[in-house]
């Protein structure tokens, strides 16, 4: 049985890459042919064709067979033509997370500009090929669409409707997609200042840390304006391995906040496994092999357990933003009347964890926390 490949998106080219089976050998390069020439849609002139291991699957019909490797919601559509494709983007906060992703839409191809609080945190990609304005309102006025990756939700509305904000450099026809982990009140407020001016949003915080930015693995959880969902696509696909689309705007933010919200507990109760084995005379390494293959195995564990037992916590995820997304969804839980007492637990323990110097080291050391006393870091 034949399989057709297509190509993931770039914004030289609008391909993807897919598997999905046909009828008959025969029809192969018909199918191929006819489906190349459906699906793809040139950003630029150039056709700059790039494999990559990050699968998708766009067909409209159904196969009697098919593989698909990419997760999307039941309600995603295909890309927009290509007259309504931007090709100018924008992008806010060249943090630990926003300057790799900004650096993928850069090596794809796209036309970008970018702003950060510190301006040197820019010079890197502009040496790759991005221009540079000195406000969020200037990236916006000059942009097509706006992409924002910042650190906390007081700093998410500052750069979106404070002064100088993207809000005041936004108007019809432009969008403004924020992928930073805020609240649901804040997201919606940021969204109502963003569409008074005409524009459209999308809340589109990311599941993933600094690898999977770097990697374009990230997983990106949407809700807002449709429209722009469809047109920013491309552009997810590029920093991404998937994207939901969950309707309105609110369900994004939420869907991160109960993610990190599991993820900091996991993190806190793999912590005190990790220091109950090695006090009772077993091997905390060889814990860390049991646990991975078994069938609570995740792949935190295996990535941060060999350094955790070292000490040493290299920042993939700040604590300080563990414990800010743990925060947020306890007030969330609170807003609902849900009982979430082994969050309201862990989040005392990255508390801690700040309290002792932590805050900018990676999450798993929140396992300092737990520790009688707490060991000078080198």
């Amino acid at each position: 049985m034949a399989k057709i490949l297509m190509l993931k998106p770039s914004c030289s080219s609008n391909h993807y890459l897919t598997t999905a089976s046909i009828l008959s050998p025969q029809n192969a390069a018909v199918s191929l042919t006819k489906a190349t020439m459906a699906m793809c849609s040139s950003f630029c002139p150039r056709i700059n064709i790039q494999f990559r291991a990050k699968p998708t699957s766009r067909f409209s019909i159904k196969p009697q067979f098919s593989v698909q490797f990419k997760a999307f919601s039941s309600q995603d559509s295909n890309p927009p033509p290509k007259d309504e494709v931007p090709t100018r983007i924008g992008f806010l906060g060249l943090g630990i997370m926003g300057s790799p992703m900004a650096q993928n839409l850069i090596k794809a191809g796209c036309d970008v500009t970018v702003w950060n609080r510190t301006k040197s945190k820019c010079d890197p990609l502009v040496s790759l090929g991005a221009k540079y304005k000195s406000s969020p309102e200037e990236v916006a006025a000059s942009c097509d669409v706006t992409f924002a990756m910042l650190a906390d939700p007081e700093s998410a509305a500052e750069v979106a409707y404070g002064k100088h904000g993207a809000a005041s450099g936004m108007s019809p026809g432009k969008g403004y997609v924020d992928v930073s982990t805020v609240d649901g009140p804040t997201s919606k407020l940021i969204s109502t200042r963003i569409k008074s001016s005409g524009a459209l949003f999308l809340e589109a915080p990311v599941s993933g840390s600094k690898k999977p930015a770097e990697d374009g693995q990230l997983i990106f959880l949407t809700a807002g304006d449709k429209s722009l969902y469809e047109t920013a696509a491309p552009f997810l696909d590029i920093m991404g391995k998937s994207r939901f689309y969950l309707g309105d705007v609110g369900n994004g933010a939420a869907m991160k906040l109960v993610v990190n919200m599991i993820m900091g507990s996991m993190m806190a109760s793999f912590s005190e496994g990790l220091l109950l084995s090695e006090k009772v005379g077993l091997d905390p390494k060889v814990l860390v092999e049991v646990i991975t293959q078994g069938a609570i195995n995740a792949p935190m564990y295996s990535m941060k357990g060999p350094s955790m037992v070292q000490s040493l916590y290299p920042t993939a995820f700040p604590l300080k933003h563990q414990q800010k997304d743990l925060r947020l969804a306890l007030g969330l839980a609170e807003s609902v009347c849900q009982p979430t007492p082994i969050a309201a637990a862990a989040n005392e323990l990255y508390k801690v964890a700040k309290s002792r110097g932590l805050s900018d080291d990676d999450f798993s050391a929140v396992i300092e926390a737990l520790k009688g006393k707490l060991d000078k870091l080198s």
